[in-house]
């Protein structure tokens, strides 16, 4: 009786993980012969715990997965990806031209978060000649203000 209250204790031991503190135990067809008919009930009851349980293990990944396949589509969606062409141009009215190709890259574009408005900035004074970084950044500003101050109010 001892010898089987320790190999009890044991199987509890190795078998953690299911709900109500319950646990499964694994038994020879030795012990289930011996065992009483209350002990059949006791072992399918067991055996339904432990599906259940299972179930409900495989329900909690399910929605874990799921809400990680969320989670990965709506950073997918905030991602935007411009593509821009630099061209070289002859004007007579820089100021003009930045002006018209930033309105068209932001409201075509749909850029609207600061990150990306620091980008298509730094991408307009990296093409661009020393001489035109004062032209661009003043362009850039009342662009930006005239486009978001007035969506804001």
């Amino acid at each position: 009786m001892q010898q089987r209250s320790k190999n009890s204790i044991k199987q509890k031991r190795r078998s953690r993980g299911l709900c109500c503190n319950c646990r499964i135990s694994v038994s020879s067809s030795e012990e289930a012969e011996s065992s009483s008919g209350s002990g059949r009930y006791e072992s399918i009851s067991s055996i339904a715990h432990a599906m259940v349980q299972e179930r409900l293990d495989q329900m909690i990944m399910e929605g874990r997965n799921e809400a990680e396949r969320v989670r990965r589509r709506e950073r997918a969606a905030a991602t935007k990806f411009v593509v821009m062409v630099a061209a070289e141009m002859s004007t007579w009215d820089p100021r003009e031209d930045f002006r018209e190709s930033m309105e068209q890259m932001i409201v075509g574009g749909g850029i609207r978060r600061p990150k990306d408005l620091r980008r298509l900035l730094n991408y307009y004074l990296g093409m661009n000649g020393e001489e035109f970084h004062g032209i661009i950044l003043e362009v850039f500003y009342d662009v930006c203000t005239r486009l978001f101050l007035y969506i804001a109010n």
